[in-house]
């Protein structure tokens, strides 16, 4: 499962804003941290709600998740390192 979250990275720099290229992937990464930190006991009283089924507490997260990922916009395509320079050579 690790592997198929080594393109997040790269996703959050797509998505997130020129200005805050820099900052907006690891304030992600820590928030992240934050919801995991009450990911488990989410889950558990999730599955409780569903008679204990764990499959259906963790494919629910997984959904949002993706429902996440579709909503986002891409930037495919888009050279990243362009607006990176223009702003150096303007501050």
């Amino acid at each position: 499962m690790q592997g198929a979250w080594g393109v997040i990275p790269v996703h959050l720099n797509e998505i997130s804003p020129d200005e805050i290229r820099a900052t907006f992937p690891g304030l992600v990464y820590q928030l992240g941290n934050l919801l995991a930190a009450v990911n488990a006991t989410m889950q558990a009283s999730l599955a409780t709600s569903y008679g204990n089924d764990y499959a259906m507490a963790m494919a629910i997260v997984a959904v949002v998740i993706a429902a996440l990922i579709f909503f986002s916009r891409e930037r495919r395509g888009i050279d990243l390192t362009r607006s990176a320079q223009e702003v150096g050579a303007t501050g």
